[in-house]
């Protein structure tokens, strides 16, 4: 790629479809007890795939209701499989959980969304995003029509989740939002979206089931989706620098694999997902242009360094001499 002439406000490339600068991702699993061990294994499969295309743990936020690797049913502690031959162990060694327990709440969802949070609340349970952040939210857990179940007790609805992107648009926490959900009638949660630049992918339209995919004899429940399943086969064969698309990861579960239909929301986004890279969601932003000639970089500084050195002189008379940079490395004479 070759270089271009750079103005002092211009961006370094105005070549890349890319409008984003920094990507995040919300995953979270609603389900509670042991029998819903899958979707456990679900949303971890999920944050071991958006960790190894390089989006690191400090712009992932991860809601896990129960914690199935402490369980004392599992029969191999500190782990959870997401297949039957456990190949990978997807609870690993360096698992940050930001929200865990009881925590996962439907008014602790919300309100990391819209970033309505008490000042008390770390850094690490914050999405820390603005109109330049690409965030992936990846929900799982039981469903209905119009709503998501969190932990048995209560509920979020399309309307409440609906409004929820509003608010984070009006805010300017968001760029675009890949919205993927597994579970019952999974369609019927992006049905009242209204705001801009959001594509939604549900594993199941209304009235339809979302199936597990199989059981693992030697822990006796079934341990992942069969949408996450197919997803996540297809994640493991892209790499950071992958060429692969939405538009391909759209078709990872045809309804002969899935037994359910996939349903995809595409009205409100404005781009051809056909030339969406898979890595602008699930992996890390590297704005970087080869050149082969040196670029024409105008000098941005000048201004800058009188401004500052007038303020210095105003604050103290004895700043006469005009600042300069001193050597990171300065050398250093016997």
């Amino acid at each position: 790629m070759s270089g271009t002439s750079l103005s002092c406000d211009q961006g370094v490339s105005e070549t890349s479809e890319k409008t984003h600068t920094n990507n995040w991702a919300v995953l979270v699993d609603t389900s509670r007890f042991w029998f819903n061990y899958r979707h456990v294994a679900n949303v971890l499969s999920m944050y071991r795939s958006v960790k190894r295309l390089g989006i690191p743990d400090s712009q992932i936020i991860l809601m896990v209701a129960d914690d199935m690797a402490c369980n004392p049913r599992n029969p191999r502690p500190a782990t959870v499989f997401n297949n039957a031959h456990q190949h990978i162990n997807v609870y690993g060694e360096d698992v940050e959980v930001d929200y865990r327990g009881y925590e996962v709440t439907v008014e602790n969802f919300v309100r990391l969304l819209t970033g309505r949070l008490a000042p008390s609340t770390p850094r690490s349970k914050r999405l820390l995003t603005d109109d330049g952040s690409n965030i992936l939210i990846y929900m799982t857990g039981h469903g209905g029509d119009g709503f998501l179940k969190f932990q048995d007790s209560e509920e979020i609805t399309n309307v409440e989740l609906a409004d929820a992107f509003e608010q984070m648009w009006q805010k300017k926490r968001y760029n675009e939002i890949l919205f993927i959900i597994d579970t019952c009638q999974a369609a019927s949660m992006y049905e009242h979206f209204y705001s801009p630049n959001i594509l939604a992918i549900a594993s199941s339209l209304v009235g339809e089931d979302s199936l597990s995919h199989h059981v693992d004899p030697a822990i006796g429940v079934y341990i992942i989706d069969r949408f996450t399943y197919y997803a996540l086969e297809f994640l493991e064969r892209v790499t950071p620098d992958s060429k692969k698309t939405l538009a391909q990861f759209l078709q990872v579960c045809p309804k002969r694999v899935c037994i359910s239909t996939v349903g995809v929301r595409l009205d409100l986004y404005k781009r051809d997902p056909s030339r969406v890279l898979v890595t602008e969601f699930f992996g890390s932003v590297r704005n970087v242009e080869l050149t082969t000639r040196v670029l024409d970089l105008p000098k941005c500084g000048g201004s800058r360094q009188v401004a500052v050195n007038k303020s210095v002189n105003t604050r103290s008379s004895k700043a006469t001499k005009p600042l300069h940079y001193a050597s990171q490395l300065p050398l250093h004479h016997s």
